[in-house]
C-alpha cells in the first residue's frame, strides 16, 4: 500500500472538514475515560492473547464523534467511536477500535479515497454535493447500507448508550493451535438509547462529555464484549457486509469505566488507537481497509504530534 495513497486520503478528509494538522483527521472531537477490562473464560478458550486470559487489565477508552472537525455539534448526524487501549502486563498495549455503524462504506483504500473526494463540500453551500454523492452510490451500491444506517440514526442519549462495532474480522489463535475468525461488538449495559434531534439540540453542542462525566460520578459505566464467530463462506475481508444472523455469539468480557482521564492531552489526544496493533494470539484478516488504517493513522499522527 503506497504511503502516497494514505497521504491523499488524509488530505482529502482534512479538506472536507477544513481541518488543520493539530488534531486527528477523522474522529477529531473526543475525550478519554479510564477503567478496567476482565475477560471471560470463554474468551481464553478462543485466544492466547494476554489481555483475554481472565485477569483484570487497565484500559484507556476514547469516545468520539466521527467528524474531522473539532467544532462538530454532538447532535449532528454522525457516526460515534469507541477506541479501547489495553495496557498489557508486560508494558505493551493493544487496541480495539469500534464505531456505531455495523458496516463500512467501501471495501478498498482506493474506493475510500473516491468516497472522501465525493464528499468534498460545494463552495456555494459548504455541504457535499448531492449529485456527487449520488454518482458515488451508483458506482458503489455496497455503500448504500452504511449510508442508510448513518442517516437514520438519531443522536445518542449518551456515549454510554451506544453499541459500538468492530467492522473488521480478526483471526484468534488459541493455546492449542486452533483458530477462528471473529468480529466484535461492545454492548452498553445501560441499553441502547438515542434522542430526537431537536431534543439533543436543546442539550447544546457539547452535551455528550458532561453527560458521561455526570454518569460516571454516579457510578461505573459498563460494556460487554460480544464476539461473533465466522462460519465457512463468511467474508473476512469485506467490511461492507454483515455476517448472517444465527452465527455463534460469545460474551468475551466486561469493560468498566470509572472516571475521565486526568490528562486529556498526554493520556488521550497524544495517543494513537490503531486496530492493527495486535498482540500474540490475534492476527489481522485480509481486509484491505483494516491494513490501510495503520498507514493513514501514521500520516495523521506524524502531523499532529510533531
Amino acid at each position: 500500500m503506497s504511503e502516497d495513497l494514505a497521504t491523499r486520503v488524509v488530505d482529502s478528509i482534512a479538506r472536507n472538514y477544513r481541518g488543520g494538522r493539530d488534531h486527528r483527521a477523522a474522529h477529531a472531537k473526543g475525550f478519554c475515560a479510564a477503567g478496567t477490562f476482565t475477560a471471560t473464560s470463554a474468551a481464553a478458550e478462543l485466544t492466547r492473547a494476554d489481555h483475554l486470559q481472565g485477569r483484570t487489565v487497565p484500559v484507556t477508552v476514547r469516545f468520539s464523534n466521527g467528524s474531522g472537525s473539532l467544532e462538530s455539534a454532538d447532535y449532528h448526524i454522525d457516526g460515534r467511536g469507541m477506541a479501547v487501549k489495553f495496557h498489557l502486563p508486560g508494558g505493551g498495549t493493544t487496541d480495539m477500535v469500534a464505531i456505531s455503524q455495523r458496516v463500512f462504506f467501501v471495501r478498498t483504500p482506493e474506493d475510500f479515497l473516491e468516497f472522501t473526494d465525493a464528499r468534498r463540500p460545494d463552495p456555494g453551500t459548504g455541504r457535499p454535493d448531492p449529485n456527487a454523492v449520488g454518482d458515488f452510490l451508483i458506482r458503489h451500491p455496497e455503500a448504500e447500507a452504511a449510508f442508510s444506517e448513518l442517516l437514520s440514526a438519531g443522536p445518542p442519549e449518551s456515549f454510554a448508550t451506544v453499541r459500538y462495532n468492530g467492522l473488521h474480522a480478526f483471526r484468534w489463535l488459541d493455546a492449542a493451535g486452533g483458530s477462528r475468525f471473529i468480529r466484535y461488538s461492545w454492548l452498553p449495559e445501560a441499553g441502547e438509547s438515542s434522542l430526537d434531534r431537536d431534543a439533543a439540540k436543546a442539550l447544546g453542542r457539547d452535551y455528550l462529555r458532561p453527560e458521561l462525566e455526570a454518569r460516571l460520578a454516579a457510578g461505573p459505566v459498563g460494556f460487554r464484549l460480544l464476539l461473533t464467530i465466522a462460519e465457512a463462506g463468511d467474508p473476512t475481508d469485506d467490511p461492507t457486509v454483515e455476517w448472517p444472523e444465527g452465527r455463534r455469539r460469545i460474551e468475551a468480557g466486561r469493560l468498566e469505566l470509572t472516571a475521565l482521564t486526568g490528562d486529556q492531552g498526554a493520556d488521550c489526544e497524544r495517543q494513537v488507537f490503531d486496530p492493527t496493533r495486535v498482540t500474540d494470539g490475534i492476527e489481522l484478516s485480509g481486509d484491505r481497509i483494516l491494513s490501510f488504517r495503520a498507514r493513514a493513522y501514521d500520516v495523521s499522527a506524524s502531523r499532529r504530534l510533531t
